[in-house]
């Protein structure tokens, strides 16, 4: 346990963070997942409207620094890759 009270503070901070940080992760897998089902079902127009949600979720776990720039666009284009091959 913490002692000092900047220790105690950045425990609370921590928290906070991860809890906002996994909500965040939640959210993107879900989008994927979304994507990945509609690829499977043959539904190809379906999944590239998908797309821009997808693109908007990456983008702003980008901005909060969940992810790494270079992470989310190896992401978005492999998404796009398997809409394409469909």
């Amino acid at each position: 346990m913490p002692i000092t009270a900047s220790a105690k503070k950045a425990l609370r901070s921590s928290a906070k963070k991860q809890d906002f940080n996994s909500v965040k992760k939640d959210l993107i897998n879900k989008v994927v997942k979304k994507v990945k089902k509609l690829v499977s079902e043959k539904k190809i127009k379906e999944a590239m409207a998908m797309m821009s949600e997808v693109q908007k979720t990456f983008d702003k776990a980008v901005k909060t620094g969940l992810l790494k720039l270079n992470t989310a666009s190896r992401k978005k284009s492999r998404i796009f890759a398997m809409i394409k091959r469909g």
